[in-house]
């Protein structure tokens, strides 16, 4: 009896063990694998890249320039609503986005919500805290020319096994002295999934 408990205990820790094993390989971060059907980094970085490509090209940017002595517009990127029907992480797409507008040099970009009150607290514990040569004034910050703000939306179609997941996302870019929307763009996806 003693032994067939030791070989069911061994057939149980064996069992727990091979189930247990993981296989982790790294990938390069830029390869597109589409595994769930889901929205992931490759939609994020892709979509950030070319709808940033397609504000650059419009006809603001010249405008400003023209009317501000060649200087840079100044952008901020604001709210980016999740609307979707998944859990999507809108932080990570408003990184590829100011990534994206950093890396054109066309725009100048200034920080927003939370990273701008951090900036802020810190700048406040200069006064006290810092060397008069070294400290950081109040009210000297860059204020933002224009505002990028959107939504990512989805809608699913399914029908047993096979589902089209469409997603869409809206940037609308605003001009923060008059209120003008000075551009509209919208980048969709769509995915068929079999399961």
């Amino acid at each position: 009896m003693k032994n067939v408990y030791l070989a069911v205990m061994a057939l149980v820790v064996a069992g727990t063990s091979i189930s247990c094993a993981h296989k982790v390989t790294r990938i390069d971060p830029q390869e597109q694998i589409d595994l769930s059907g889901r929205w992931n980094n490759t939609d994020s970085r892709l979509v950030a890249d070319q709808m940033i490509d397609d504000i650059l090209r419009e006809k603001w940017v010249g405008e400003h320039q023209e009317q501000h002595n060649g200087q840079r517009p100044v952008v901020i990127v604001g709210f980016v609503t999740n609307k979707s029907h998944e859990h999507i992480e809108a932080e990570t797409f408003v990184k590829d986005v100011e990534q994206s507008f950093v890396k054109s040099g066309r725009v100048r970009l200034v920080q927003g919500g939370k990273k701008r009150e951090e900036l802020r607290a810190e700048r406040a514990d200069q006064q006290t805290n810092a060397s008069a040569s070294s400290m950081k004034k109040f009210g000297l910050e860059q204020g933002a020319d224009y505002i990028l703000q959107g939504s990512i939306n989805s809608i699913v179609d399914s029908q047993k096994r096979k589902k089209v997941v469409y997603y869409q996302i809206n940037l609308e870019l605003t001009n923060m002295q008059s209120n003008e929307v000075v551009w509209i763009g919208d980048k969709k996806i769509a995915k068929y999934v079999q399961n």
